[in-house]
């Protein structure tokens, strides 16, 4: 068992985000008799689920929703099926944040083209 600050700096986040987490009603930590929340081995596994679901994007309502299937589903398939499902969802968004970014990336690139010609031929036109 380990403490709210334990948890905290093993997995890089704060407190608040911890409490913020069990308010969501994403973990529920044990308390001791003095109300001290105790983070055990599957406290700690979920937090690690909703820390990488954020870091792939995923919202909270949907990082919830596959984090309490599990408890919900102890074969873990119906998790896996929504965990696909948003999966596949966040690859088609990604796919196109990479095309939109791939057309700024070449329109930059032509701008940048253009201003070094002008550049070019005002320092030309200067002598």
């Amino acid at each position: 068992m380990k403490s709210i600050a334990d948890v905290a700096r093993e997995f890089g986040v704060t407190t608040r985000t911890i409490r913020y987490y069990e308010e969501l009603g994403l973990l529920q930590p044990q308390r001791t008799e003095s109300n001290i929340r105790v983070f055990g081995t599957a406290d700690c596994a979920k937090l690690k689920l909703i820390i990488r679901g954020k870091q792939y994007g995923f919202n909270l309502d949907e990082i919830k929703e596959m984090v309490l299937l599990f408890d919900q589903d102890r074969t873990g398939l119906r998790q896996l099926e929504r965990t696909i499902e948003y999966g596949n969802n966040r690859v088609a968004e990604v796919d196109i944040k990479i095309r939109e970014l791939h057309e700024m990336k070449l329109e930059m690139e032509l701008l940048l083209h253009q201003f070094t010609e002008k550049l070019t031929i005002l320092k030309g036109n200067g002598k």
